[in-house]
């Protein structure tokens, strides 16, 4: 019996896309500015030169121009030790920089939240999670809570 009003449709096989990451995205960076305290440009800086690895200051500034504008962004991250001296400058040879042990650290811990591992609901390892929230670190946090259960109930499917 066909109902009126109402349009067939093809029955298709549902998939799971490859790549799915970026699903919470806006939230693990708003986790890791609260965290880390990093502006977006300085973390957007940090994931370029993460890959990066060993650069020169004008690589650095070449990048720089596609972020809002910050004269003091690199000194910043250099007195903030988020970058470092990889070699100094010896003759026609220039500085070389890179991302500090810091630095990596951050960037990799954000990397493993992207991909799933859990976020801490810990006051004192998860600054969203102090007793004096605002209202869009509480809005943060309830989404962290859920990604975490969502985490969880992946594992246990898969596990």
């Amino acid at each position: 019996m066909k109902i009126q009003g109402v349009t067939q449709r093809k029955n298709t096989r549902r998939t799971q896309p490859d790549h799915d990451f970026l699903k919470y995205w806006r939230v693990i960076r708003f986790w890791a500015q609260k965290k880390y305290d990093l502006s977006y440009p300085d973390l957007e800086m940090m994931f370029f030169l993460y890959s990066e690895q060993i650069f020169n200051k004008s690589q650095f500034k070449e990048y720089e121009e596609l972020m809002s504008w910050d004269r003091v962004r690199f000194s910043r991250l250099l007195k903030n030790k988020w970058i470092q001296v990889w070699r100094k400058r010896e003759g026609n040879q220039t500085t070389l920089y890179e991302l500090s042990y810091k630095g990596k650290r951050a960037i990799n811990n954000i990397y493993k939240k992207l991909n799933g591992e859990e976020i801490s609901e810990l006051e004192f390892s998860n600054p969203l999670f102090h007793s004096d929230p605002s209202y869009v670190e509480k809005i943060n946090r309830n989404m962290i809570k859920k990604i975490n259960i969502e985490t969880k109930n992946a594992t246990n499917i898969v596990g």
